[in-house]
């Protein structure tokens, strides 16, 4: 309706984006899951370590409620360079990965996805708002709510804890 304020989004449940095959991907499917919400990259010196660690806690926590949702990014020294054909050839070849991966994005700017703009709202970087590289990490909670917001050079091993916590899980 003309005139009406847009509606301000009150969790991740209330995106929609596209997967990196073209897929609308509605975020309300996540729903009593706790997320790992990341931007990925694949030239970047954080690649092979993050990729690793994220499968390794994706293996373990599946089963038991967790989702990760990686959101490539060419925003940070150009290091996502490729098409999403080429990068889920890359993820999913080199890595093995089957978490999904999203159409490529910006996190940062004008042009920044409004979830990324919702996930940083309240969660400060380093640097005010703005995620500072490739791997940032957002841990958000069954209910869509963002808790915690991870540095690039956090491990994704050392959330282990507090992703344990919200899958209520000893």
């Amino acid at each position: 309706m003309a005139g009406q304020p847009e509606k301000k989004p009150q969790s991740v449940y209330d995106f929609t984006l596209k997967d990196a095959i073209g897929n609308d991907v509605d975020l309300s499917i996540y729903k009593g899951k706790v997320l790992l919400i990341v931007n990925v990259a694949s030239k970047c010196g954080m690649t092979n370590s993050n990729y690793t660690e994220l499968n390794q806690l994706y293996e373990k926590y599946k089963d038991q409620g967790l989702e990760i949702l990686a959101f490539p990014c060419n925003q940070f020294g150009e290091e996502e360079p490729g098409t999403n054909d080429q990068i889920l050839d890359f993820v999913c070849t080199r890595f093995k990965s089957d978490f999904p991966i999203f159409d490529k994005i910006e996190v940062n700017g004008e042009n920044a996805s409004p979830l990324y703009k919702f996930l940083k709202s309240g969660k400060w970087g380093i640097f005010g708002d703005d995620i500072q590289w490739n791997f940032a990490k957002f841990l958000v909670d069954k209910n869509g709510q963002v808790v915690d917001r991870y540095y690039p050079t956090t491990s994704p091993l050392t959330i282990e804890r507090d992703m344990k916590k919200l899958l209520e899980i000893k």
